[in-house]
């Protein structure tokens, strides 16, 4: 019985693809609120959009490209 080894780059795809998850439902939530943290400067730049975002492109290209495939 084989394993099949899973690549370290997979897990980290998969974690930057959570977080980005998370980021972004965090910045869609806050934009639709408006109920922004105080002092907070650049507001209307939704930061938390943009970042959650790239995160989950990032993640997900990460899952894609090194995703475990079957050894025959």
């Amino acid at each position: 019985m084989h394993g099949s080894k899973i690549p370290i780059w997979f897990f980290i795809g998969l974690l930057l693809a959570i977080y980005g998850v998370l980021i972004l439902g965090y910045g869609i939530l806050e934009a639709m609120t408006g109920s922004f943290p105080p002092g907070v400067q650049l507001t209307e730049l939704h930061t938390p959009i943009w970042w959650g975002g790239l995160l989950l492109v990032i993640g997900l290209f990460y899952l894609v490209k090194f995703r475990p495939r079957q050894s025959r």
